[in-house]
């Protein structure tokens, strides 16, 4: 089997725990928070939780190279304010070492925010708004190259994940990806994670075999597939182009099943983590069925 799907499951209680709950839902892969995502400060990893993750995972058989750990959604490594982006920056880093001390070779990670306002009625808007995105997209390849810098003596990928572009979120569009990219000095150590709901209310449309088709050239063309690393499998609830993320459960939003069965029959997709992210953990392992019975011989 070259397609080795999950979801991003609960660490609650500690990151051992993953492993099982990964088991649980017959998770081939699977995404976790390696501290709680909604604390800037977590205490270090215990030698008592580490040994007890690795035992958990071997027990699994899930390999490090399709877990894909997600860092927390308080980072902005596109910061405007000198403060809160130097504290964006160092919580990165300390999310990288999280990684690395488990033994886990990438991090999943938005690539951040303008947080510039303009109004839509301003004559200059478009201008206005390319220069905060292009300005940002500059901070954001900058955080990237000093988180690298910061751990030299670690293999941990940076994986940017794409975004739907709700709000002032970067990273809607495959140039945003490409333009990060090409201003990494370690291309080693960078990736990305494209996430079907996001892609899909950015306007890259894949629910017939020719959007499918066009939307991946175009990827490969703008970004590489090369630095693909990981996706994201879910349906989406609002409309194409949208710019609104809201995941829904497979095949009842409005991307539907044959997207999913372009991707299980991709080979781009081979030996990479799919990570469901939809929105019944409860029906997870069905899900999971689900996907891998698109699989065609």
């Amino acid at each position: 089997m070259s397609k080795f799907v999950g979801a991003h499951v609960s660490a609650s209680g500690g990151v051992d725990n993953a492993p099982l709950n990964a088991m649980a839902i017959g998770a081939k892969a699977f995404a976790l928070f390696t501290k709680n995502q909604r604390q800037w400060v977590a205490k270090p990893l215990e030698t008592k939780t580490i040994d007890a993750f690795h035992k958990n995972l071997d027990a699994s058989g899930i390999l490090p190279k399709h877990i894909l750990p997600h860092d927390s959604y308080l980072i902005n490594l596109g910061h405007p304010e000198v403060e809160k982006l130097e504290k964006s920056r160092d919580a990165f880093i300390d999310e990288l070492e999280r990684c690395r001390i488990l033994g886990l070779d990438r991090l999943n990670f938005h690539p951040g925010s303008h947080l510039v306002k303009i109004p839509k009625k301003d004559p200059e808007y478009m201008d206005k708004l390319m220069h905060a995105e292009l300005g940002c997209l500059d901070v954001i390849a900058d955080s990237l190259n000093r988180a690298i810098e910061a751990t030299q003596d670690s293999n941990v990928k940076l994986v940017i994940e794409n975004t739907a572009g709700q709000g002032s979120n970067l990273g809607y569009k495959f140039e945003h990806l490409a333009h990060i990219i090409d201003k990494i000095e370690n291309k080693s150590r960078v990736g990305v994670c494209i996430d079907t709901c996001h892609m899909f209310t950015a306007g890259y449309d894949i629910r017939t075999r020719e959007t499918y088709d066009e939307t991946w050239n175009s990827f490969d063309t703008i970004v590489g597939r090369e630095y693909l690393m990981g996706m994201h499998i879910n349906d989406s609830k609002p409309k194409l182009g949208s710019r609104v993320d809201r995941h829904h459960s497979l095949g009842q939003g409005e991307i539907g099943w044959d997207a999913f069965r372009f991707i299980m029959n991709d080979a781009r997709m081979d030996d990479i983590p799919l990570i469901l992210e939809t929105i019944d953990e409860t029906i997870w392992a069905q899900e999971i069925q689900e996907l891998y019975a698109l699989v065609e011989n």
